[in-house]
């Protein structure tokens, strides 16, 4: 066991890429064995010890950022356990990144379709915040590819989970663990949004449970391991960005593109990621891809080739194109597999060079992570522009367009401004849960947004939520302050 408690040692485990920070905590322990884990979990949950797991460090919600007791890094866990190439499955250790494993998959044909924008983050991350990305158009959120989990209980039981094997009946739970521990309990009755949606538990009549653990974002157990589900790779990628001159056009190519307006003519368009940026990114991106400069609004197209039926698909993409108002003559096209990255890597920078902007001016970062019914988008854009505008509060905008889930980031001058900032995050919060959306969409709540996620649902609900967590953590160890505010512990 690695035990670390000198301020400079463990300075870089006490934020996260929100620019959220900690100041201090009790120390950090970094366990080199499962049998170092389980000692250590067993004796904090015996003095009620608060145990904060930390991950890679990706997130941007504050989720693995203490506010007090100890860190427990998952670091050491970083083995791929097994590939089994019939049933298109991998068993990884929580730590292994996305960037390593999908490498890894690279050399057998085969890819993970949860898609993340940032591949530096940990599996056991991107599983206990239920993430997802560009592809989750296509494919949905990581909670659809995991078959098994293997999770640390706070009383060091450790419980193998396998999809299918406990079920709730209606909204009661009732299962008995390996040790003989039994548990049965009911689970709210709500309704989540109809969204792509990471806010707060998981619930549903019948569900499976190890669904309650995806997404809950460390309060419940800690992943240790994980089964995943896997594709075979495409024979080729159709990957674009597609320019326009207004808004109202880019919502017309998407709405047609994922087949809103049901029309023949387009019936080989299947994107698997569409991606948005509007003026004021572009701008912000210009600097590093000069070739955006003088552009208004863009779509990020890609999608799958399994037959030969590349020609077809273009010339109906090039009729959509026509359709929705773009210019054909002007479309930055990816040729081979080094300019299908260097598109990737132009999506990824807007949120690396937000990032770096809050962390240069020493601000709190603000942006939305926020989903709302298709319906409602283009209002619900629209209304966080004309917020910033009033308010004379630079921003970008852009997002996962295809599942109608927006990150509007707020681009402050000074902290006057970021204070201003923040209040119109709340308005822009109380307007999306108007809207039947989401505060977040693929990030959790962690504790930057706790008391945002009481917007979504009355008091009563949130409360039965946290009895949950009371079941598998009656101590009240895990990762304090994710999901719930300090109110629900007292």
């Amino acid at each position: 066991m690695i035990v670390k408690t000198e301020i400079d040692l463990i300075q870089n485990y006490l934020s996260d890429a929100s620019n959220y920070k900690s100041k201090s905590c009790d120390g950090l322990f970094i366990p080199e064995n499962y049998d170092e884990l389980v000692t250590l979990i067993k004796i904090s949950n015996e003095k009620k010890t608060p145990v904060t797991i930390s991950g890679a460090g990706t997130g941007l919600v504050g989720g693995r950022v203490p506010k007090d007791g100890i860190i427990v890094s998952m670091e050491k866990f970083n083995e791929i356990l097994d590939l089994n190439l019939e049933n298109k499955t991998v068993k990884v250790q929580s730590f292994v990144t996305l960037n390593e494993l999908q490498n890894y998959l690279d050399e057998f044909g085969l890819f993970y379709p949860p898609d993340p924008t940032e591949k530096n983050c940990s599996i056991g991350g991107t599983i206990a915040t239920n993430a997802s990305g560009a592809r989750t158009l296509k494919y949905g959120p990581t909670r659809r590819w995991v078959n098994a989990l293997k999770i640390l209980l706070p009383d060091g039981e450790v419980l193998d989970l396998k999809r299918g094997q406990w079920k709730a009946n209606g909204y009661i739970i009732s299962f008995e663990t390996g040790n003989g521990n039994k548990y049965n309990f009911k689970l709210p009755e709500f309704s989540m949004p109809q969204v792509k949606n990471a806010a707060g538990y998981y619930i549903l009549p019948d569900m499976d449970l190890i669904d309650l653990f995806i997404g809950s974002e460390g309060t419940l157990g800690i992943i240790l391991e994980a089964e995943l589900r896997l594709l075979e790779k495409p024979l080729e990628l159709i990957s674009m960005v597609i320019f326009f001159d207004n808004f109202n056009d880019v919502y017309k190519f998407v709405s047609i593109a994922r087949k809103e307006e049901k029309e023949e003519a387009f019936k080989k368009i299947k994107p698997r990621a569409l991606e948005f940026f509007d003026d004021k990114s572009l701008k912000f991106l210009s600097e590093k891809f000069p070739m955006v400069s003088n552009k208004k609004f863009a779509v990020w197209y890609e999608q799958e080739i399994y037959k030969e039926e590349k020609e077809e698909i273009l010339e109906q993409l090039s009729e959509l194109i026509l359709k929705s108002n773009g210019n054909l003559d002007d479309i930055w096209f990816a040729f081979n597999e080094k300019e299908i990255n260097n598109i990737k890597e132009f999506r990824h920078s807007i949120s690396v060079l937000v990032n770096e902007y809050i962390s240069r001016n020493n601000l709190k970062k603000v942006g939305t992570d926020i989903a709302v019914p298709a319906e409602y988008f283009r209002e619900f854009y629209r209304y966080c522009c004309e917020q910033c505008k009033k308010y004379s509060i630079e921003y970008v905008g852009y997002g996962h367009i295809g599942n109608n889930h927006l990150h509007f980031n707020m681009l402050p001058s000074d902290e006057e401004q970021n204070e201003l900032a923040i209040r119109l995050y709340k308005d822009f919060c109380i307007k999306a849960v108007e809207m039947k959306g989401t505060i977040s969409a693929e990030h959790g709540i962690g504790k930057l947004k706790a008391q945002y996620f009481e917007l979504m649902y009355p008091y009563e609900v949130l409360k039965s939520m946290f009895e949950i967590k009371r079941v598998f953590d009656p101590n009240l160890i895990l990762n304090r302050g994710n999901i719930f505010s300090e109110k629900f512990y007292s």
